[in-house]
C-alpha cells in the first residue's frame, strides 16, 4: 500500500532560476529568500530517503475536459518558457516518472465522479511550475520518480476536491510508494500593469498588488501554521476576491487527497512571504503528522461520487 509523507505548498516565480547577480539587481542587492528557502528544504526533505515519488499539481498546466496524469517512463529535454524565454531559457530537465501511479490515479476517476486520462506522450508540453522546483529539489536525485497533473480550468472547487481523492486512492494503490505532493502556484495574483510592474520587482510584500491581497495572504499563512485547513477551504469565497494563482487549485487538489476540512497537518515555512510584481509568494511544507493527516491514525476515508 502507498502512502502520502509529505506535501508543499511552493513558488516557482520566474527569479528562482535568474542567475544570482539578477536575482539581486531585481532586490535591491538582497538575495530572495525563495531561492535560499527551496536550497533548504531540498536538505531537510528532498534529499532524504524515505520517498521515492514526487506528485506536482501544477497550476500552469491547464486542461480543459479532464484532469491529466502524466505517465511516461522518463521525461527529458530542454525548456525553453513561452511566457519569459529570456530567464528561462534551454532549461535541460531529465527525470524518470511513475506510469503505474500515473495509470492506478487514472482507475479512480470514475469513483470519485470524475475524469482523469494517464498520457504517456513523449511530446505532451512541461511548465515551469514544474520544472523550476524540480532544480531546486530534483536534479542530482537520479532514482526519484517525477509526475505532473494539471488543473482543469472548467472544474471547480468541487471538481479538483474530487481528483485529490482519486490521487489519494490511486497512491495507496501503488505498492510501495511513498509519495510526496507539490502544490506548485502562488496565493494572491495580481500583476502589476506592464508600464508599472518594474518599480514593484523587489521582493519586499510592500509591493503586494494590494494591501487587503497582502492581508488575506497572511491570514491563510497562519491557518497553515496552524493546521487549519478547515479554515482555508471554508472561506475559499472570501480569498477568490484576491485572484489566487489558477484559483487556489493547485492547494486544493493537494487538500482533497490529505482529508480536506479533517487535515490537521501544520506548516513550517521555509523562506519569508515575498513579492514577485504584485503576487504573493511562500514555501510551506506540512510533514505528516505522527496520528495521520487527519488525526485519527486512519487512512483519510473516500465518498464515492457518481458522475452528474
Amino acid at each position: 500500500m502507498g502512502e502520502i509523507v509529505g506535501a508543499g505548498l511552493l513558488a516557482h516565480v520566474p527569479t528562482i532560476v535568474l542567475p544570482e547577480e539578477e536575482r539581486r539587481e531585481l532586490n535591491e542587492g538582497k538575495e530572495i529568500t525563495l531561492v535560499t528557502g527551496l536550497r533548504r528544504l531540498r536538505r531537510e526533505v528532498f534529499e532524504r530517503d524515505d520517498y521515492d515519488t514526487v506528485v506536482v499539481l501544477d497550476s500552469h498546466w491547464a486542461t480543459t475536459v479532464e484532469f491529466v496524469v502524466t505517465a511516461q517512463q522518463r521525461r527529458a529535454g530542454l525548456f525553453t518558457s513561452e511566457e519569459l524565454p529570456r530567464g528561462m531559457c534551454r532549461m535541460p530537465y531529465d527525470f524518470p516518472g511513475d506510469p503505474e501511479l500515473a495509470h492506478n490515479i487514472e482507475k479512480f476517476a470514475d469513483r470519485h465522479g470524475t475524469w482523469i486520462t494517464a498520457i504517456d506522450d513523449d511530446h505532451l508540453p512541461i511548465y515551469y511550475a514544474t520544472i523550476n522546483l524540480w532544480k531546486f529539489l530534483g536534479e542530482g536525485l537520479p532514482d526519484k520518480r517525477w509526475v505532473t497533473i494539471g488543473v482543469c480550468q472548467t472544474g471547480d472547487m468541487e471538481d479538483h476536491l474530487r481528483l485529490g481523492r482519486a490521487l489519494a486512492d490511486g497512491i495507496a494503490a501503488t505498492p510501495g510508494r511513498r509519495v510526496l505532493l507539490i502544490a506548485s502556484g502562488a496565493l494572491s495574483h495580481s500583476f502589476w500593469p506592464l508600464r508599472e510592474l518594474r518599480d514593484h520587482e523587489a521582493s519586499d510584500p510592500v509591493h503586494i498588488f494590494t494591501p487587503e491581497a497582502r492581508e488575506a495572504d497572511r491570514e491563510r499563512i497562519s491557518w497553515f501554521k496552524e493546521g487549519r485547513h478547515d479554515k482555508v477551504l471554508d472561506t475559499m469565497d472570501e480569498f477568490w476576491k484576491f485572484k489566487p494563482e489558477a484559483k487556489f487549485f493547485h492547494y486544493l487538489m493537494m487538500a482533497g487527497a490529505l482529508g480536506e476540512q479533517a487535515c490537521v497537518a501544520r506548516a513550517r515555512q521555509y523562506g519569508e512571504y515575498e513579492n514577485s510584481i504584485g503576487t504573493g509568494q511562500v514555501h510551506l511544507w506540512f510533514d505528516r503528522p505522527a496520528d495521520g493527516w487527519t488525526g485519527t491514525g486512519l487512512p483519510t476515508p473516500r465518498t464515492p461520487h457518481s458522475r452528474i
